[in-house]
């Protein structure tokens, strides 16, 4: 059972609002939410080009103007429990989304120490303010990474998952045992979110369909890894953003078990379509759409531009999301396909880039 939760009204802090998800997420609620205030809290930090983040903060303050639910944006880190009393305090949030966090399983091999500080005393922070000012509903960001590299598909949230092949899905998979133990403490409704392969319009340039694009139109090969035999369930944002309002709308209920304490109001859901791509299919796709948006040339030598090379650490070989519990509880799966997410991309990416 879930506790209903209207938003329209309510004063909801968003981290990581100039991210990818968070800044599609405000955007939408800004749309949808028809009065209340949105807080956004990030550090706006280097991890890639800031000036992406600051393309998407302007979306957001350009979409405020014609708002009536009033924007505040805060730049700031979520591991700073000066601010974020002070945030908790000063607004008295109602919901609250975390999706603040280092991401990148790569990156994480070579710089640990803040994936350490976001991923774990960031979410710490967190729950701590949640603690002492009682939201309605915490969500927060986990990830597909947490089930590592387990050969049973599809991934339900009744798998083990107790061995990480990366920091980040250690710290990705420790955040779902914190926020449950302040759920079961302090009787916190908690909803994590385990995201699949998320893609769009200026996404993050460090995923691989980013990153891919950039490097073909420098005429540059890319590495496709495991010789091409990777199945992953690529999300497109929009949905993503679609299965974060609606469980934002749903909180799990509060209960008491039989010894009188709270039962925890706690629940992890996966985010992703339930239908593995081939990464060979979604090269293809990608640079038939990227042909098409004019990013590539029409005689474009697709199979000179490849490389089929071997695994690389901290990666796994297949993702897939069995979504039915998601679907249950809150009436959502994904449903947009790679051709119509990376046409959408192809074409901001032609535009942002390349002005056409």
């Amino acid at each position: 059972m879930k506790t209903p939760i209207d938003l329209k009204g309510k004063t909801i802090l968003v981290t990581g609002s100039p991210g990818f998800i968070g800044a599609n997420l405000v955007l939408r609620l800004l749309d949808e939410m028809g009065e209340g205030t949105i807080v956004s809290l990030d550090n706006l930090n280097d991890y890639y080009d800031p000036a992406l983040k600051q393309y998407r903060l302007s979306l957001i303050e350009e979409k405020a103007k014609t708002s009536k639910v009033q924007h505040i944006f805060v730049q700031g880190s979520i591991a700073d429990q000066v601010l974020v009393e002070d945030l908790f305090s000063r607004y008295q949030f109602d919901v609250v989304v975390n999706l603040a966090a280092q991401a990148g399983v790569r990156y994480s091999i070579d710089h640990p120490d803040v994936y350490i500080e976001s991923n774990l005393v960031g979410f710490y922070t967190i729950l701590e303010a949640c603690r002492r000012h009682m939201p309605e509903h915490l969500v927060y960001a986990s990830s597909s990474c947490v089930y590592g590299g387990i050969k049973k598909v599809p991934f339900s949230t009744e798998d083990r998952v107790d061995n990480p092949v990366s920091l980040y899905a250690a710290t990705k998979k420790s955040n779902e045992l914190l926020a449950h133990a302040y759920s079961k403490l302090y009787n916190i409704p908690s909803t994590g979110l385990r995201f699949f392969t998320v893609y769009g319009p200026a996404g993050r340039p460090d995923m691989f369909y980013f990153s891919a694009t950039n490097r073909l139109s420098r005429g540059e090969k890319i590495k496709i890894f495991n010789y091409g035999k990777m199945k992953r369930d690529f999300t497109y944002v929009d949905d993503i953003v679609e299965g974060i309002v609606r469980v934002m709308q749903g909180a799990p209920q509060k209960q008491n078990g039989e010894d009188g304490l709270p039962l925890a109001p706690y629940a992890v859901y996966n985010i992703g379509g339930g239908q593995p791509e081939n990464l060979l299919d979604y090269v293809s796709t990608l640079q038939e759409e990227l042909v098409r948006a004019g990013v590539l040339p029409a005689d474009y030598d697709f199979e000179g531009h490849r490389e089929l090379v071997g695994m690389q650490p901290g990666d796994v070989p297949v993702t897939y999301a069995d979504a039915e519990a998601l679907s249950r509880d809150y009436g959502f799966v994904p449903k947009i396909g790679i051709r119509e997410g990376l046409r959408a991309f192809a074409e901001w990416y032609a535009y942002y880039y390349g002005g056409k």
